[in-house]
């Protein structure tokens, strides 16, 4: 591991008070039975934090959490679009499983890509994992694994969460900046209860409209463009209100005993070149700034949000647990998924999985901990919507991508669209490789056949809207 630039360090050391690392085995750390915070945000780009070296947005609180733990570079989310990537975080499984490949939208839409209405409550689930552990759940901030504009879709209480406060749900939508107080407030009454805690918080940035306050916009004078001006001050709220919430730990004595990880649904959005800024509307979140604002950076990374390449799905992942976690480094071989979430955090609460259940993941905890490795021994798998496009035309034209070892297999179903890159010594996709290893290009052709013959033809269970009858 690599330690996180001395300056940061500094600075941090000025707002935070973490215990010094020593190394505790897995079996250890799993006995504390912590609590865990998931901060995650929306189409936040690799590089849009200080401490990975964008040139103008400002992250302090979430610096914080870097030189507090430990800023793992390869974590990998299940999908370039938001829907899909939040149910594997939910589920532990490939969001291919339940048909979800791309966002939920309106019924009609939905009924033409072959996708549910929501994700199924009787699926497994992280949160109902947790609570037969004796945890405290809730959620508050955006949803997504239905849609507000579904009103007969399953409230969050119905996927184990004993609270919540939501948008692009069902029901009344919280207002997008209260996340962070309702949190707080959560945690006060679980330690309260001295009950431990998981918390989902994830935050409505820097997905349009971009709701910026004024004052914020202020704290970037020298940005001369009104995107990138934006961009920042919306970036630098989000920030404050996880400042708040990391405050809040401070101030009940829980921040020892707490698993902080921040992360993101997917790579960030890009206006088009030249895109005129203009007003939108968001039925969740109301009126603010368009996508011509969406400036987010991929450190190099090919792709955006909706790509199945790196920029698309390989995002920020930081964690925190004091005295468990390394302080202050940067582990940049690990690979992490967002399908090990589930097993590793029953893991760490002392969770049993649901019985029969298999995760698509793998269980994390000595990974967290400071056991690096490189590659993975169980292969990962990616399904998104059909964009039959050539690879020279979009980033957007792969719809199928198998990672097993250091491989990255990407493909639209076309022989004459394959990519192949070592991921590991590779990890900004410069070199396809798959002229030179055709051997490799059949294997993983094969491992990803295979895997599509597990998955279900279309959806099932409880999983569609009345309104679908209207379209008949």
């Amino acid at each position: 591991m690599k330690k996180i630039p001395m300056i940061i360090t500094l600075i941090a050391s000025l707002v935070s008070t973490s215990l010094p690392y020593s190394h505790v085995e897995a079996s250890e750390a799993v006995a504390s039975r912590p609590n865990i915070l998931f901060i995650f945000a929306d189409d936040w780009g690799w590089e849009d934090l200080s401490c990975h070296g964008h040139p103008y947005v400002r992250t302090p609180n979430i610096d914080r959490l870097a030189v507090g733990g430990t800023d793992f570079h390869r974590f990998t989310v299940a999908s370039g679009v938001c829907s899909p990537s939040r149910t594997a975080v939910m589920t532990g499984h490939f969001p291919a499983r339940y048909n979800v490949d791309g966002h939920f939208a309106w019924v009609k839409d939905n009924a033409r890509r072959g996708m549910p209405d929501w994700v199924d409550p009787a699926a497994p689930m992280l949160p109902r994992m947790l609570q037969s552990a004796g945890y405290r759940t809730a959620h508050f901030g955006k949803w997504h694994v239905s849609n507000n504009m579904i009103p007969d879709s399953p409230p969050a209480s119905e996927y184990g969460y004993d609270e919540y406060g939501t948008f692009n749900a069902s029901g009344e939508q919280m207002p997008y900046d209260h996340d962070a107080r309702r949190a707080i407030a959560f945690m006060e009454k679980a330690k309260a209860e001295e009950r431990p805690f998981f918390i989902n918080l994830w935050i409505h940035e820097p997905h349009t409209p971009f709701h910026v306050i004024p004052k914020y916009r202020q704290m970037f004078p020298e940005l001369e463009d009104d995107g990138d001006s934006i961009y920042a001050a919306t970036l630098a709220y989000a920030d404050e209100r996880i400042g708040e919430v990391l405050d809040a730990l401070d101030a009940l004595d829980l921040a020892d005993d707490t698993l902080v990880i921040f992360s993101s649904d997917n790579g960030p959005a890009r206006a088009r070149e030249g895109q005129e800024l203009t007003m939108s509307y968001d039925s969740a979140t109301g009126v603010g700034f368009g996508i011509a604002a969406s400036k987010g950076l991929t450190g190099g990374r090919k792709g955006y949000k909706a790509a199945l390449y790196q920029g698309g799905i390989n995002v920020p992942f930081i964690a925190r647990w004091p005295g468990k976690i390394p302080e202050g480094a940067i582990d940049d071989q690990s690979m992490i998924s967002a399908v090990d979430l589930l097993p590793t955090f029953c893991s760490i609460a002392g969770a049993d999985l649901a019985e029969g259940y298999e995760p698509d993941g793998i269980n994390q905890v000595a990974t967290l901990l400071g056991e690096s490795t490189t590659g993975r021994e169980k292969d990962l798998f990616w399904k998104s919507e059909t964009r039959r496009t050539k690879p020279e035309a979009s980033s957007h034209w792969a719809n199928y991508v198998v990672v097993s070892d250091h491989w990255k297999f990407l493909t639209n179903g076309d022989p004459s669209n394959m990519e192949l890159y070592d991921i590991v010594a590779d990890p900004l996709e410069s070199e396809n490789l798959a002229e030179a290893h055709p051997e490799t290009v059949l294997q993983l052709q094969q491992k990803l056949t295979a895997w599509l013959a597990t998955l279900p033809a279309e959806p099932t269970g409880d999983v569609f809207s009345e309104l679908r009858d209207s379209l008949e």
